[in-house]
């Protein structure tokens, strides 16, 4: 069974970028570097030659996983949705009720969710509980660090889809 991953428009075309960089530039350049290394000779003590393949290696498994992740994706329209509740590409405004903080994130896909920049997946326990909410409604989440209370302060589109 496929498992859809929900992604941004956005997200989708970063890594089709990323694909294409592996697949048009970097397989190529490696490709030449183990050339050049089998070319100096014996290649059991060859660590050009050792430092290549491996990183030959790392390359197509990251193609690999990407055209997986492109494969599965389902990608959503961030800028054609409402937000009269958090959904999938949403930017909504927290008040921790513990710690009278406000924070903001995007609901974006598990590809995409990046704290320091201020998104998180959809399918993390907040994303999770987020879901549906709408302004002035409780949060309840159950994050690694137990359970924690927010309130919804706002609910808005991103500026960057």
């Amino acid at each position: 069974m496929i498992s859809r991953i929900p992604m941004s428009t956005a997200g989708y075309k970063a890594l089709r970028e990323e694909l294409e960089r592996l697949e048009r530039l970097e397989r190529p350049k490696v490709v030449r570097a183990i050339e050049v290394a089998r070319a100096h000779g014996d290649l059991s003590e060859n660590a050009e030659y050792h430092a290549a393949k491996e990183r030959q290696s790392m390359i197509e498994g990251r193609i690999l996983e990407l055209k997986d992740k492109i494969t599965r994706a389902e990608v959503i329209d961030c800028t054609k949705i409402s937000c009269d509740r958090a959904v999938f590409g949403t930017v909504v405004t927290l008040l921790d009720m513990e710690t009278d903080e406000e924070v903001t994130y995007q609901l974006l896909g598990p590809e995409e969710a990046d704290v320091k920049r201020g998104s998180i997946s959809v399918l993390s326990p907040l994303g999770r509980s987020l879901l549906g909410k709408e302004i002035g409604d409780d949060v309840l989440a159950k994050t690694p660090g137990g359970v924690r209370e927010f309130e919804v302060m706002d609910i808005r589109l991103a500026d960057r889809a």
